[in-house]
């Protein structure tokens, strides 16, 4: 985990007593392997591993060298189809088919093939039993059976073995790809913690993969919990680590003194028992909930019981089912006379009988805001509700009112109060609404902030025409999209909505360390700020959603996928490629049905349908990208689809991704580590994957982890094409808006509120360098670097020694390219580079950079509607 975080490596070996002579050789060869895997050594790690004796470095070596092979996907065997794949993949895939039809069908023992005619050539292949002629189809080929694509038993007579190709230099070049730097850890248990407080500190939600990590590291963490922050902000984040303790005996009692502090919500009550009965944080698929305790029980009801009760009743409906069945284990109505509010919240739940409980009913007559009781039931009354009548009613001071109650909430509905505003006439100045921002931004999150800014900058430019795409929150990220039918707000009032928004960015960074200088490159704006990562997927490169990138140089993009079945399920996994013209209209596919486009343009290495482990089964297409764009084709879109409907959470092991590979050498059909410059694991409750759209014109790839609803029946990609072509249409033009803040966007903040110099690197690689001018705003600034105005100074890579060295830096870049030696700081890259090897610089990822903009603690409300009484425990103004 930490190589993979960190780039670190922990050696439990101690230092030899004397130098061993047969370490050097060795370590050599170990240097070798790792570069031939893209990664390198620092100089303390190639001292640390120096100072063993040789069998200490192969005790530390083979572990790390395997560790790397599992992040490059080179850990698992990978024989497609067709062995020789591209060069014998089948030129006709009609021809084909038939000839496995007619094998199937009209193939009988002891007769000749029904192919070639050939006698004593046909025989059963195991398991599968297909008649199978040793004529007409090459064993030395083939991985499986040729009728049904199945995998064969290795010992079978027609499989016969094949020389692997002689690693040459004539065959094989030397790595082109940016070199991953490797450095010494030294204390392991002391990086374990930092990275677990890193990770609970963190303002924004996890990712899958940082949540998984986390889940792992909390077990190491002290029995005092010492280790945990004051705080956990985010509240997912709280849940996994307070219910994982929970169940750890060394932990539990420590964590039960804490949950009356820690949870402030319903709904951290919810998620704390999904976690503790081995679920996940964020409530979408609840497990069954286990049996607790009677001192956990009242210790949980004492929780609720202390909430507001608005609040309470409020976040028990936003999730009933699991509320209800979470009450099957708390018992609510056991002893309601200890924990009233509690008690009560669950019968509005469920909508009791008010006459069966009257304690209860007396209770409700005392907070009429909040429950009353119609036809016999006790029923509540929400938040939200009220907000829906007061905008309904055309109620807008009244409606602002309520909403700057809830910060997030506020900008959330942000847009449809300013068209209310803007229909009512109030667009030159809607004085309760700016009140309203200027009381709630300082409590708002990150998220809801910069999800705003990005829409609403947009907001005066929407046309006829136009699509909206949303991103429903889920296990995995599906996308809807609907014809835009607001009408333009202006764009005076956007751009004074935008400057708020803007100026409460740049006051949170001001308030954080400052950097004497920031560097940062102008193609950050090709970067989106990371949204819904908690549904990403885990993957080598972390590019956030509806990021652009430049492919790699290589003139064949070779994308793979691999997977491993469950023992007693046969799952048939299938890499598909469709392709459009620049008006989007289809112009083919290649998969199983067509094995070749456009006479090799892109070839498929042949549909695997089965994958038994320990081998499982590998499937390639490889797209030659000139030709594929002088052929006119514009976009090549990849699709992973699960051709039985076995999702992909039930599989051992599923993941895919992309390799450079030189055109004009010869190819195999190797996997070779060196050249995978993504890969990404296939996950969650889905059948169906598309990763990218690769835009073969402006050679960029738009990443977009997507994934769709499945079809019923069988998967294929021919069903597909004319929703796949809607899909593509509607991401290219969603994140071409400029609806989504950028890398760009929070590289500019930062520099401008937090330095007093910057310099931007553009992208033919010229500096120009900015200073902030004296009495010049943060946001004027900011507004200089965003324009890109004549800078103070020009320069060159030759001056970075001169502006950064010495100096506190904040470096965010797409490479990650040098920094002076005696500069220090903090820096960001999406590719890796130099920069991870230097010691006083610490690396960042982009969610560390979007969670400095964590708004301060929020202050406790007074209850919710203007005008009540403040109750203990109140959040509604979270």
């Amino acid at each position: 985990m930490l190589l993979r975080r960190t780039q670190t490596v922990h050696l439990d070996s101690a230092p030899a007593p004397a130098a061993d002579p047969r370490t050097a050789p060795r370590l050599v060869v170990l240097e070798a392997e790792l570069l031939d895997r893209g990664y390198a050594l620092t100089a303390p790690l190639h001292a640390a591993f120096a100072a063993l004796d040789h069998l200490d470095l192969a005790r530390e070596g083979r572990p790390l060298l395997s560790a790397v092979d599992e992040l490059l996907g080179s850990h698992r065997p990978h024989t497609p189809l067709y062995q020789r794949f591209p060069l014998t993949v089948p030129k006709d895939s009609g021809q084909l088919y038939v000839d496995r039809v007619f094998a199937l069908l009209l193939q009988s023992p002891g007769q000749r093939c029904v192919l070639c005619g050939a006698s004593s050539t046909v025989h059963p292949v195991s398991p599968c039993a297909h008649l199978v002629c040793r004529t007409c189809w090459d064993g030395s080929d083939y991985s499986a059976c040729p009728i049904c694509h199945r995998r064969l038993d290795p010992a079978d007579p027609f499989l016969t073995p094949v020389a692997p190709a002689p690693r040459t230099t004539s065959r094989r070049a030397a790595f082109a790809g940016e070199l991953r730097l490797l450095s010494l850890g030294t204390d392991l248990a002391a990086a374990s913690a930092v990275e677990a407080r890193r990770l609970m500190g963190r303002q924004t939600p996890l990712s899958g993969q940082e949540y998984a990590d986390l889940a792992a590291l909390l077990p190491v963490l002290p029995a005092g919990l010492s280790a945990l922050p004051e705080d956990i902000p985010v509240r997912e984040t709280k849940a996994l680590v307070l219910g994982t303790l929970l169940r750890e005996p060394r932990t539990a009692d420590a964590v039960r003194a804490q949950l009356r502090e820690r949870l402030t919500t319903a709904t951290d009550v919810l998620r704390l028992l999904c976690v503790h009965s081995g679920g996940n944080a964020a409530v979408l698929k609840p497990p069954r909930f286990r049996s607790l305790p009677r001192a956990l029980r009242r210790e949980l009801l004492a929780v609720l019981d202390g909430l507001h009760l608005g609040s309470l009743i409020e976040d028990l409906s936003r999730h009933p089912g699991p509320w209800k069945r979470a009450a099957e284990r708390l018992h609510p109505y056991e002893q309601y006379a200890r924990h009233p509010k509690a008690a009560l919240a669950f019968a509005v739940l469920r909508e009791s009988d008010a006459y069966a409980f009257p304690a209860l009913r007396d209770l409700a007559a005392q907070h009429p805001q909040w429950v009353t009781v119609e036809d016999g039931r006790i029923r509540a009354v929400t938040w939200n509700g009220q907000v829906e009548v007061a905008l309904a009613a055309r109620e807008l001071p009244h409606a602002t009112r309520l909403l700057r109650q809830r910060p997030g909430e506020l900008l959330r509905r942000l847009d449809h109060v300013l068209r209310l505003y803007e229909a009512e006439g109030a667009t030159g100045d809607p004085a309760p609404l700016t009140e309203a921002l200027t009381h709630a931004l300082p409590r708002a999150g990150v998220g809801a902030l910069l999800s705003a800014y990005g829409a609403l900058r947009i907001r005066h430019r929407s046309g006829p025409g136009a699509r909206r795409v949303f991103f429903p929150r889920g296990e995995v990220t599906r996308a809807f999209a609907i014809p835009e039918d607001r009408a333009p707000l202006p764009g005076a009032l956007t751009a004074r909505v935008c400057g708020l928004l803007e100026a409460e960015v740049l006051r949170r960074l001001a308030a954080r360390e400052p950097y004497e200088h920031v560097l940062f490159d102008e193609a950050l704006e090709d970067l989106n700020v990371p949204f819904a990562e908690h549904a990403s997927a885990a993957s080598l490169v972390a590019v956030p959603r509806g990021s652009r990138q430049p492919l790699p140089p290589g003139e064949v993009l070779r994308l793979f996928l691999h997977w491993t079945q469950p023992a007693d399920t046969r799952v048939d996994l299938d890499l598909s490629v469709a392709f459009y013209r620049s008006d989007l209209t289809f112009a083919g596919l290649c998969d199983y049905t067509a094995l070749r486009h456009l006479g090799g343009a892109a070839v498929h290495s042949g549909d695997l349908t089965s994958a038994p482990a320990p081998a499982g089964a590998t499937e390639y297409v490889d797209l030659e990208l000139p030709l594929l764009a002088h052929a006119g084709i514009a976009y090549a879109l990849p699709v992973v689809f699960s051709f039985n409907n076995i999702p992909f959470e039930k599989l051992p092991d599923a993941f895919a991704g992309f390799m450079e590979i030189d055109g004009g050498r010869p190819r195999d059909s190797s996997y070779d580590p060196r050249t995978v410059r993504q890969r990404f694991d296939l996950a969650g409750d889905s059948q169906v994957c598309v990763p990218m759209v690769v835009d073969l014109h402006r050679r960029e790839a738009l990443w977009t982890d997507l994934h769709l609803p499945p079809a019923a029946g069988f998967q294929s990609i021919a069903s597909h094409t004319a929703d796949l072509g809607r899909i593509t249409r509607d991401l290219l033009s969603y994140f071409a808006s400029g609806s989504r803040t950028t890398l760009g966007d929070l590289a500019r903040w930062h520099a401008a509120a937090r330095a007093p110099e910057a310099t931007v690197v553009r992208r033919e690689g010229a500096l120009w360098t900015y200073r902030r001018g004296s009495g010049e705003s943060a946001a004027a600034f900011a507004a200089r670097l965003a324009a890109l105005e004549v800078p103070q100074e020009y320069g060159t890579s030759a001056d970075l020694e001169r502006l950064l060295a010495g100096k506190r830096v904040l470096v965010a870049r797409v490479h990650g390219e040098p920094v002076p030696e005696k500069a220090s700081g903090t820096a960001y890259r999406l590719f890796p580079g130099p920069v991870d090897g230097h010691e006083d610089v610490t690396r960042v990822t982009a969610g560390d950079l979007v969670a400095e903009l964590g708004p301060q603690q929020p202050e406790v409300a007074s209850g919710g509607v203007a005008g009540t009484a403040a109750e203990p425990r109140s959040v509604l103004g979270e």
